[in-house]
């Protein structure tokens, strides 16, 4: 029952249990159509709930960060709090917010989010009150974008010769920096080196944007070291040719996540996990490979990291991708069997239920990502749910939508 609240305009219906959630239906639901009979027994492992830290994720159908391109300034709107809303309110076990930048030149376009100042945490922070009505995980991915940094919008993709954004466009070209004066190609821009100095105001600028985050109510914070962005930048060899304390060597490549991670658990509530998104492999002879993930992986754990989110490639034009459904599993599966106690998530073209269910099943993950089929089909949990013969609650307002497996009137 939803409780009178002193202000109308405050009023919401509560979701008890949350959508998302598997339930047993109920003799009258399953006369009406709603399902075939019980759950199966055991539920299988998609729709079990995943305890991270402090945290219960009703279930492993998250939704991967995706820039949208639409803020000004790194300010969110109201495009956002309805875009992360959506799967909020249709049962997704964690909503994953897109990359926010630490500093204004940290951003990856003009027009992504940012986290840079305090007068940016109301409005996430209404995103996140709106996906806890719905029972939803609300993470953050917190990151800087390197010398991948001052490019256009997605919308602008294939207009023009390059990727590089002006400063009449709100770019920043003479302020794009990374670990070496090393450009990702042509179309982007010629990347500084990086003074220590510099990066003393990074690793600050990503525990500031931590605790910004923890103000607003975000319940995970994700680091993105993936795709070629500056916390990968540092990783790679590829990308890295620097001959100090944060160059060359292993120790030396891994050293600034390191100090990253152990300042942003230091400040971070002791429940509240702490991920980070890493590009698994360079998919390119002598860059960054699958031992250097699981190697990492170990010392993020020792460092207060929870969960390791493994994508790939993203930082040199050269990469050869052996692009099929879950190619990027085995990574993930490395992670969780090579690295005990962490927890790893699985993530691209994962589309099908029946795919997402055996990543799971099996054991290679213990939660599944998507992103672009999350923008196809809002309701995938839904779905998922209903193909696996699955019931499981609905939110409220929508519970006339639901699925049946045989018609009647209801």
């Amino acid at each position: 029952m939803s409780s009178f609240v002193s202000d109308p305009r405050e009023f919401y219906q509560v979701q008890n249990p949350p959508p998302g959630t598997a339930i047993e239906p109920t003799e009258l639901e399953i006369s009406q159509g709603f399902a075939k009979g019980p759950n199966p027994d055991p539920l299988p492992k998609l729709f079990q709930p995943l305890q991270v830290r402090g945290l219960l994720a009703k279930n492993r159908i998250w939704l991967s960060p995706m820039c949208m391109y639409s803020a000004q300034d790194g300010f969110a709107t109201d495009f956002h709090l309805s875009h992360y809303s959506q799967f909020a309110m249709r049962g997704a076990g964690l909503v994953m917010v897109e990359a926010t930048g630490v500093l204004p030149e940290g951003r990856i376009s003009p027009n992504c989010l940012g986290i840079w100042k305090d007068d940016h945490i109301d409005g996430l922070r209404r995103i996140v009150n709106h996906m806890h009505k719905y029972g939803t995980i609300a993470a953050i991915q917190i990151g800087h974008g390197g010398r991948k940094g001052s490019t256009i919008p997605l919308q602008l993709y294939g207009t023009r010769d390059s990727m590089r954004s002006t400063v009449e466009e709100g770019g920043w070209p003479d302020n794009v920096y990374g670990p070496s004066a090393i450009a990702y190609d042509d179309l982007h821009n010629m990347p500084k080196e990086m003074t220590i100095d510099q990066i003393d105001i990074v690793r600050q600028a990503f525990i500031d944007g931590a605790r910004r985050a923890d103000q607003a109510g975000f319940d995970v914070i994700e680091i993105h070291s993936a795709h070629g962005y500056l916390m990968f930048e540092f990783l790679s060899p590829l990308s890295n040719h620097r001959t100090d304390n944060y160059g060359g060597s292993f120790e030396n490549r891994t050293r600034l996540l390191l100090e990253i991670v152990r300042g942003i658990r230091e400040i971070l509530p002791q429940n509240k996990p702490l991920f980070v998104r890493i590009s698994s492999t360079d998919w390119v002879e002598g860059g960054w490979t699958g031992d250097d993930t699981v190697n990492l992986s170990k010392l993020l754990l020792d460092a207060g990291v929870d969960f390791i989110d493994c994508s790939s490639a993203g930082n040199d034009p050269r990469q050869k991708i052996p692009l099929s459904p879950g190619y990027q599993v085995q990574f993930a599966e490395r992670v969780k069997k090579e690295v005990p106690g962490m927890l790893s998530g699985a993530v691209g073209l994962i589309t099908t239920s029946e795919l997402a269910g055996k990543v799971v099943e099996d054991g290679s993950a213990d939660a599944v990502f998507l992103g672009r089929e999350f923008l196809r089909n809002p309701s995938y949990v839904y779905s998922a749910a209903h193909e696996m013969g699955i019931n499981i609650k609905w939110n409220n307002q929508y519970e006339r939508g639901r699925q049946k497996t045989k018609y009647s009137f209801v």
